[in-house]
């Protein structure tokens, strides 16, 4: 059959031309001369002296290189914070309100809170001059305060009063008078100030800072909750004694009727028993002799012909 096929399929099947022989280029291991095993001795002035080892380095920790990222961080942050407090003079700001003593603080606001919104809610206390709703400087969005000023003080400290919590757009706001520019060496919560004890700088005054008051809500809840477990606990096995009592209740009614049937049971069978004796004492005739002649009267079972 392969004469059939043409010349390019038969060249496949073709042989191939034998690997030529070379010779190695190297003895064989066995062939080879080698010395004889020694010792280290000779070796020994090539080491190096104690005093030249370098000295062991110690390689960081996942848990040190995470507090010393974390120092760092606290480091750079604290740097920064200086260097903006230095920077900062609200006297020098150009978008203020022209009176710190009739400018209103509102914080916490809806992100989607619009300045119309806020003249409908404050308006209602006063009539309103100009209203400053912060915006970032480098995103343009919202920050979540504003600063509203009144054309008289007295309608500002009746919004102070009176519109603390109340809400707008689903938040409850917190108003506060402007204290930049009225109370000496005040500081806004970006730079550490602020009121309240959840502030980087705290509050004075011996007041528990963010991190003992979160510490403390936190046992709080956890006390909370041992007892709502230990109230649940006392309900379930409260719960386990009931229905033991009533299981073992009904178990013992159903156990009153069969012992009632079986003590009604011996009560009959010892009742037949006395009664027995009794009727066979009574039975005339029972013990005598039968008088098949019919000369004697006949026999009375149950005495009811004694008396005739």
């Amino acid at each position: 059959m392969t004469q059939f096929l043409p010349p390019n399929l038969l060249a496949l099947f073709a042989p191939r031309e034998s690997i030529p022989f070379l010779p190695p280029n190297d003895k064989l291991p066995h062939e080879k001369k080698r010395l004889p095993y020694g010792g280290l001795l000779d070796f020994t002035n090539t080491f190096e002296e104690s005093y030249e080892t370098p000295p062991p380095t110690r390689i960081e920790t996942k848990e040190e290189k995470i507090a010393r990222k974390a120092r760092e961080k606290m480091e750079k942050a604290a740097l920064q914070l200086e260097q903006d407090i230095t920077l900062w003079d609200p006297n020098t700001n150009d978008k203020a309100t022209t009176d710190p003593y009739k400018t209103l603080f509102i914080a916490r606001l809806n992100y989607d809170t619009s300045e119309s919104k806020l003249r409908r809610e404050f308006e209602v206390y006063g009539k309103i001059k100009s209203i400053n709703l912060v915006h970032d400087v480098q995103t343009g969005k919202p920050r979540g305060y504003a600063f509203i000023e009144y054309e008289k003080e007295a309608d500002m400290h009746a919004a102070y009063k009176r519109a603390d919590g109340r809400k707008i757009d689903g938040r409850r706001v917190v108003v506060d008078v402007e204290r930049g520019r009225t109370v000496k060496g005040w500081r806004p919560r970006r730079l550490g100030g602020g009121l309240g004890s959840t502030r980087r700088g705290g509050a004075p005054g011996g007041k528990r800072t963010g991190v003992e008051e979160r510490r403390r809500s936190s046992s709080r809840d956890r006390k909370r909750r041992s007892r709502s477990r230990d109230r649940r606990r006392s309900r379930s096995r409260e719960h386990k004694r009931r229905r033991t009592r009533s299981r073992s209740a009904e178990r013992r009614s159903e156990r009153r009727p069969s012992r009632d049937r079986q003590d009604s049971s011996r009560r009959r069978s010892r009742e037949r028993e006395r009664g027995g004796g009794r009727r066979t004492g009574n039975f005339r005739g029972e013990n005598e002799p039968h008088n098949n002649n019919g000369n004697g009267p006949p026999h009375d079972t149950f005495g009811i012909n004694e008396g005739y």
